[in-house]
């Protein structure tokens, strides 16, 4: 297991403009030939938006990008006509594809956090697709079988305990309060690749909130 602390992101975005980036991978400017990737996960960034503040329209190609709200109101408008909001508990997926152009925006009034995931596609090409589910459940896995993974959101009050699935890898990533795994503690930001889980398990050591990536590769 290699656990990477919020503190190790490397700063992005552009704060003038009320854009605040932290990525837990290479990124732009920030290349590290050693963190290109974990199995199909090529991106997790926090993105904090000030009110009006966002990403103009720019495009994305074969990726995979899963987003997560925790705080505030996303709205997404894309070149295949979709134009929504998310907001805490939705899972939102874009499928690039061959080729999409988005928007992403913070047009309330209150600041934007928000967690947004980029995987590779087991195959490159096809059509975009884009796909919202609203107030998912906890335990509910969401499936991205473009890429041949599992999305488990969990909820865990204090002391409560959780199986981590037992898959060739695990991305662990930590949205709120504090969680033991395998004698580490982890915070918000902090995440956790595991390489070959079986029977791990983790527990909220206070009321917590995580996101757990069950990659086949």
């Amino acid at each position: 297991m290699d656990v990477r602390r919020a503190d190790e992101r490397y700063p992005g975005g552009d704060p003038e403009a009320g854009i605040d980036s932290r990525h837990a991978f290479s990124f732009g400017p920030h290349y590290d030939p050693d963190n290109l990737r974990f199995g199909a996960v090529i991106a997790c960034n926090e993105e904090r938006l000030g009110p009006g503040a966002g990403f103009d329209e720019h495009p994305h190609s074969h990726t995979e990008i899963v987003t997560w709200v925790v705080e505030g109101e996303l709205t997404h408008r894309d070149s295949t006509g979709h134009e929504t909001r998310v907001r805490p508990g939705d899972v939102q997926h874009l499928s690039a594809a061959a080729g999409v152009r988005h928007v992403e925006r913070n047009d309330g009034t209150s600041p934007l956090t928000f967690i947004q995931m980029w995987l590779a596609p087991l195959e490159p090409g096809g059509d975009p697709s884009y796909e919202i589910v609203s107030g998912i459940a906890d335990s509910t896995p969401y499936a991205v079988p473009e890429v041949g993974a599992l999305l488990h959101v969990r909820r865990l009050a204090p002391g409560e305990r959780t199986a981590v699935p037992d898959a060739a890898y695990v991305y662990v990533h930590v949205v709120r309060g504090e969680v033991r795994l395998a004698g580490e503690e982890l915070r918000p930001g902090d995440s956790a690749r595991i390489t070959g889980a079986t029977d791990l398990v983790a527990q909220g050591a206070t009321a917590a909130e995580l996101l757990l990536w069950e990659l086949s590769r």
